[in-house]
């Protein structure tokens, strides 16, 4: 058995505080960090890098070609292979898609996706959909963390967790906005081949000041 810590995480674009984002990461300790409003544009590499490294992780795929989506893990988790999907572009909105990478650690692999959800109610089941399409397709046990930007219950999110694992289970701690939050709107589902250990949302004075989404957490245990 494998154990491994997820964390799914939306930075907000890293308009907040760089500082209380970096001790939030570091904290968690995550084996892999699925990332939301990471660096997309100009120097995004670089960017990349330095996010990495202030968090203690490596680049295991997204960016760039993934539109923000960015998945880092630790020197424990060998990224075998990583591939992005782009959404359609509607007209008028933000050009959206989703990372994926291979990883492996020990005996076992699985696939980590990530992936940022349109605020529009229209456009938002359509990317599900092919998010789903693409999810499907993948052998090994996945595990999805994201900003979904609908509750539980909506299209889009009954689209995606169909026949995966909601890792809050019974939680349904509000995760956004850090302010005042109404809304649980980022989460993680796991494949049926992992067993879920353990559900957090970090809720801390550093939190409130990194980003205007609680970070979630989730331990898991894999064949």
């Amino acid at each position: 058995m494998t154990k491994v810590r997820v964390l799914s995480y939306n930075l907000h674009s890293l308009r907040d505080d760089r500082r209380a984002l970096a001790s939030v990461v570091r904290e968690v300790a995550p084996d892999v960090a699925i990332l939301q409003e990471a660096p997309r544009r100009f120097r995004w590499r670089q960017k990349s890098a330095d996010l990495a490294r202030d968090f203690d992780l490596v680049i295991g795929g997204g960016g760039l070609p993934s539109l923000g989506n960015l998945i880092l893990t630790n020197l424990r988790v060998r990224a075998v292979e990583n591939w992005n999907v782009q959404y359609p572009l509607t007209p008028g909105r933000h050009m959206r898609g989703a990372a994926f990478v291979r990883c492996r650690v020990g005996r076992s692999t699985f696939v980590a996706v990530g992936s940022h959800l349109s605020t529009d109610a229209n456009e938002r089941p359509h990317q599900a959909a092919l998010l789903k399409k693409y999810l499907n397709e993948v052998a090994e046990p996945v595990v999805f963390g994201g900003d979904l930007n609908e509750n539980s219950g909506g299209a889009a999110w009954r689209m995606i967790a169909d026949g995966l694992a909601d890792a809050a289970g019974e939680d349904e701690r509000h995760t956004f906005p850090c302010t005042a939050p109404r809304d649980r709107i980022d989460a993680v589902f796991a494949d049926p081949r992992m067993r879920v250990l353990q559900y957090d949302v970090v809720d801390t004075p550093q939190a409130h000041a990194a980003s205007d989404h609680f970070p979630v957490v989730v331990d898991l245990e894999i064949d």
